[in-house]
């Protein structure tokens, strides 16, 4: 089994990050991906989308 690359990290992150993560590629990120890119990329991930969530509110108000 090989590791998956960063793209299909980020991928995976952002399939499960919107709810459209397919079953069979879930079943692959637990057998073959590491927690901790896992970790880290739904970390970076939510810190962005707060960010960016923050930003367009403000936008909007100002």
């Amino acid at each position: 089994m090989t590791q998956p690359s960063m793209i299909q990290v980020i991928k995976s992150v952002l399939a499960a990050f919107i709810g459209v993560q397919s079953e069979e590629n879930r079943q692959k990120d637990f057998t073959q991906g590491s927690l901790k890119n896992y970790l880290i990329g739904g970390v970076v991930f939510t810190v962005l989308f707060v960010a960016i969530i923050i930003f367009v509110v403000s936008a909007v108000l100002a």
